[in-house]
């Protein structure tokens, strides 16, 4: 929010923010070979159906992966293939005062001390659990529990918005944002070790420069699936040492795509944290990043937040491109009404008969933030949970997201409103 737009990355920063935590890495047998499982970043949990594993900065891994011996049909729409899985990703986590006071009530309404987001993020567990893979946005460093939290410039917030994005069933949260150093390497450290206790993997900032080398990769029952997220700029800060945030590059993200195909990633998703607010279109960096991400062949979806609303779906050369999801959640703007909105996109990828993987059903989700209680809403058209903000606002909205959504030809290329109650 109100960040410094476009800055460029000088060179390696020498300003000092504090300690490095330690980092190491565990080296673990799987089903793909020899491969790494991320340093203090990859407690496993064993509570999920995937896991998240990442290549060693020396691996030379290439072994073929083993095919699987089943047929899988995911958790997503009917698969006409024999093997689909879905994936479900959403916007940025922007949480402000305003909702970590909505939390803290609804904490004591369930007579909890503390803080808990559950109730705020609760809209969104239908959509998740039709997905097998769920993937959030942490857009902020986060505080000990008890604070003290701060908002806008430089936040601070409350790391039980962390364990609310597992309560509803996220897996997964990437973590490069133009916020990403807003507390130096000890709030940087801090927003690892809080996922890390959540049990969500995690991408785009690291511990050690070992750990920025590695490729996280989340394995469904049917695909192992990698994550390269990346941001287009830090406001304006420096980190301690360049490796700590991956920095919108696309030669850089390609050759993690080709390292993460190396090591049996049968999906690559890009992610690009990048963009103008509240604008209604991609900028030229948006375009030009994710068009030279497809054109490498290596990814298989390529999407993006930070903009703080929603933007349009592109089908370029035949794979997608979400260029904005606006917020997963945040604060009621009264200036800017697209701040208010989201988009929550799953896409089912199918394996052909060869063996290739692409996606094979885009689906979307219009979303609203709404108070007195504040809480994520869907304004789909079968609305689970029912009105948000009354009939006429809620229609505006999901005719407002529609317009912006579809601007670039999706819909003739065949993304759709999600519908659950139509699915199995």
């Amino acid at each position: 929010m109100g960040d410094l737009r476009q800055q460029q990355q000088k060179p390696p920063a020498r300003r000092r923010f504090g300690a490095l935590a330690a980092g190491c890495v565990m080296l673990t047998l799987s089903s793909c070979g020899v491969i790494a499982e991320q340093g203090t970043g990859g407690r496993a949990t064993g509570e999920t159906p995937t896991t998240a594993v990442s290549a060693p900065p020396s691996s030379t891994a290439t072994q073929e992966p083993a095919p699987y011996p089943k047929p899988t049909l995911g958790k997503g729409p009917a698969c006409a293939a024999v093997r689909c899985t879905s994936v479900l990703v959403t916007g940025d986590m922007l949480v402000h005062a305003q909702l970590w006071d909505q939390a803290r009530a609804d904490a004591a309404a369930l007579g909890k001390p503390g803080l808990d987001f559950t109730p705020l993020l609760e809209g969104q567990r239908a959509y998740v659990d039709k997905s097998d893979l769920a993937i959030c946005h942490q857009e902020t460093p986060v505080s000990g529990p008890d604070g003290p939290f701060s908002a806008y410039p430089s936040f601070n917030v409350p790391p039980q918005i962390i364990a609310a994005s597992r309560n509803v069933g996220y897996q997964a949260c990437t973590t490069a944002s133009n916020h990403t150093i807003d507390r130096g390497t000890d709030g940087l450290v801090r927003t690892l070790d809080a996922l890390d206790a959540a049990g969500l993997k995690h991408t785009g900032s690291y511990r050690t420069e070992a750990d920025s080398q590695g490729i996280l990769i989340l394995q469904t029952e049917a695909a192992r699936i990698a994550v390269i997220e990346a941001t287009y700029g830090l406001n304006g800060q420096y980190p301690e040492y360049a490796w700590q945030v991956d920095m919108l590059d696309a030669p850089a993200m390609i050759a993690k795509a080709r390292k993460a195909r190396a090591l049996g990633a049968d999906i690559v998703l890009g992610v690009m944290h990048a963009g103008d607010e509240y604008a209604r279109a991609p900028n030229a960096q948006q375009q030009d990043t994710a068009h030279a991400l497809v054109d490498s062949g290596e990814f298989t979806m390529v999407y993006g937040h930070h903009t703080h609303s929603v933007l349009p779906i592109e089908n370029y050369k035949g794979t997608w491109i979400v260029y904005g999801l606006g917020n997963g959640v945040t604060e009621l703007s009264p200036w800017y009404v697209v701040n208010n909105e989201g988009l929550l996109v799953r896409a089912q990828f199918s394996q052909d008969a060869a063996g290739k993987w692409a996606a094979s059903d885009l689906a979307w989700v219009p979303s609203v933030i709404v108070r007195d209680p504040y809480r994520w809403c869907s304004v789909a058209a079968d609305a689970p949970q029912g009105p948000c903000a009354g009939a006429e606002a809620d229609a505006a909205t999901r005719l407002r997201t529609r317009t912006v959504v579809e601007s670039m030809g999706a819909a003739g290329a065949g993304a759709r409103e999600l519908i659950i109650s139509e699915e199995r």
